[in-house]
């Protein structure tokens, strides 16, 4: 049931983000680099590789260049159009095509390169290869602002592998285990509300059982602010 969603509701967004899809297209083809499309090999369910289709926001040359793979917050590599459509998670929108041809789901783990994948665990590797990747998921919803959370003296690809990448496979594999099409469509209304409303703890309201995040992500993740909340609320 779910695949056949994703075709529809993938259809639906191709159709209605068409407008907004072809200024984009021309605006980069003519500024920055040329590019319009950034191609890169993502691993996909039960480990295959296919080809994850995004808006050219970054020097084509970045993934050899700085901090690899792993962008961090005003990362020098980013185009200057490139800042607005990452903000506002348009250069997300051409994986509708990837989504279409089977690639991807609408709801799942966020795919990833060989070298962010390789920063989970074995175990979380082989949980996480089971179901197909997705535009949207429980990770990518609390991890909306991750360029951020690599800022400072977080800016480093240690902060990365040691402290994001490990919550971050324990949120994907919880959505592994509890997968259903309750929690697609629950992933999906809250992506919609955290997009307009960017502060929103709605993630921690809906999905109540998710693994707490290490001391170091609480306050960036609104974690605390949350969870003193229901304290007051029971107490």
């Amino acid at each position: 049931m779910q695949r056949w969603f994703d075709i529809i509701f993938s259809s639906v967004a191709l159709l209605i983000f068409s407008p907004l899809l072809l200024p984009i297209v021309f605006v980069l083809r003519v500024t920055g680099e040329g590019e319009v499309f950034f191609l890169q090999e993502r691993l996909g369910k039960n480990g295959t590789v296919f080809k994850l289709y995004k808006f050219a926001t970054m020097l084509k040359n970045s993934p050899n260049l700085g901090s690899g793979t792993v962008t961090i917050k005003d990362d020098p590599r980013i185009l200057p159009l490139g800042k607005f459509l990452r903000k506002t998670k348009l250069n997300e929108l051409p994986q509708l095509l990837n989504i279409l041809w089977g690639d991807m789901s609408i709801v799942g783990p966020r795919p990833l390169t060989k070298q962010t994948f390789s920063a989970y665990t074995a175990a979380t590797q082989t949980i996480v290869s089971q179901v197909r990747p997705g535009l949207s998921g429980v990770g990518s919803i609390i991890f909306r602002a991750e360029e951020e959370l690599l800022g400072g003296a977080n800016a480093s690809v240690d902060f990365y592998q040691n402290i994001i990448a490990p919550y971050k496979g324990q949120l994907e594999a919880w959505y592994v285990a509890n997968q259903s099409l309750g929690t697609y469509f629950s992933v999906i209304v809250v992506t919609m509300w955290v997009v307009l409303f960017t502060d929103s703890e709605l993630v921690w309201k809906v999905f109540k059982d998710l693994p707490v995040p290490p001391d170091e992500l609480k306050i960036a993740l609104n974690y605390r602010q949350y969870a003193a909340r229901i304290l007051n609320e029971e107490s």
